[in-house]
């Protein structure tokens, strides 16, 4: 039986505005803390996923967290960028296009962020792979319960993910599950995987800010 492999669907950059992981750092820290993949899913940009993706290849699987009309979108494999403020058919239709693995994020977190309205939520349903069941940042204690249930009621897999914007977090949630290489052998194995870790102390939320006003100062371009 080959070994399981650990992995962390949601991660960030200094390509994302909120965050402080520089691509170096990431890499790091995700070796360090025995991660075997790792998804970048920079906002609306692939640029940093690509850049450690040339660094460490066996690591790094290239993903972007899109910001639709309903909600935010996980994608994983992305080979092409898709845009911010899309419908979320129209983001699900050009990442099918490219065969990207497609889960929803953190759907029901109210706390700081926008949940997906309902409406939005069933209609995208069938067209996706995942729904994220636990991301560390929630700050709604039943968010993730509340993922968790409905990804079952509704006969889908789930990702996990530290959604990490500072190197302390990076591989804090992570999947447990069967080797994969690519989209396709992923969407065979991910109904195997068992979550790890837990959430994230509310203090990491404080990197973000401190990250969005040094990029006031000093934009990545």
């Amino acid at each position: 039986m080959e070994k399981w492999i650990k992995v962390d669907f949601h991660c960030h950059t200094i390509y994302s505005n909120d965050s402080l992981n520089s691509i170096d750092q990431l890499v790091r820290n995700a070796r360090l803390r025995g991660l075997d993949k790792l998804v970048i899913t920079d906002h609306n940009s692939i640029r940093g996923a690509q850049e450690a993706k040339n660094a460490d290849p066996d690591l790094i699987i290239v993903g972007e967290e899109i910001k639709t009309t309903g909600g935010e979108i996980l994608a994983a494999y992305v080979t092409e960028e898709v845009p911010r403020g899309l419908h979320p058919l129209d983001a699900v239709d050009r990442l099918k296009k490219q065969g990207a693995f497609i889960s929803l994020s953190h759907p029901f977190d109210k706390n700081n962020r926008t949940p997906w309205p309902e409406d939005m939520l069933t209609e995208i349903l069938p067209f996706v792979d995942a729904i994220e069941i636990f991301n560390a940042r929630n700050m709604d204690p039943k968010a993730n319960d509340k993922a968790a249930c409905f990804a079952q009621l509704h006969h889908l897999p789930g990702t996990v993910g530290s959604d990490a914007h500072i190197p302390y977090e990076i591989g804090c949630a992570r999947l447990v599950l069967p080797p994969f290489n690519t989209a396709e052998e992923l969407r065979q194995v991910i109904n195997d995987g068992k979550p790890q870790g837990k959430l994230s102390p509310y203090w990491v939320h404080f990197g973000s800010a401190l990250a969005r006003l040094n990029k006031l100062y000093k934009p990545i371009h």
